[in-house]
């Protein structure tokens, strides 16, 4: 078992900036793909970016290509989302999911472990 919990979420105007953060604990954390998605009300959850497990390469969604950018730290067993030029449309709750799949999967039925979830929410 793998437990996900993330933090950093909250209220940011447009054109604002957000890191969200993502501990992992239970298994060894290089062991996982990482990822961040993300469900906007009353919208299907969305895939947003994901990390190999040494963090050498990262696969980000066209709508967020160029603001978003993930990283992790093995050491911290943390796995972060810088959020930039935040857009009301990026209003979401946004969950840290692992999977143990080597390729970057953008579908969240590869990744079996998944957090709780932090809200964002951007204001015009």
């Amino acid at each position: 078992q793998v437990q996900l919990v993330e933090s950093g979420g909250g209220l940011v105007q447009a054109g604002g900036s957000l890191r969200l953060s993502c501990v992992a604990s239970g298994r060894t954390f290089t062991n996982y793909r990482m990822a961040w998605f993300r469900q906007g009300p009353g919208k299907e959850r969305e895939f947003v970016v994901t990390i190999t497990r040494s963090g050498n390469t990262t696969y980000t969604s066209a709508s967020v290509l160029g603001r978003f950018t993930i990283s992790r730290d093995n050491a911290k067993n943390t796995v972060y989302l810088q959020m930039n030029s935040l857009k009301p449309e990026d209003t979401a709750i946004y969950y840290c999911a692992a999977a143990e799949v080597l390729y970057a999967s953008t579908n969240a039925r590869d990744y079996g472990y998944w957090g709780q979830g932090t809200q964002v929410t951007v204001s015009s």
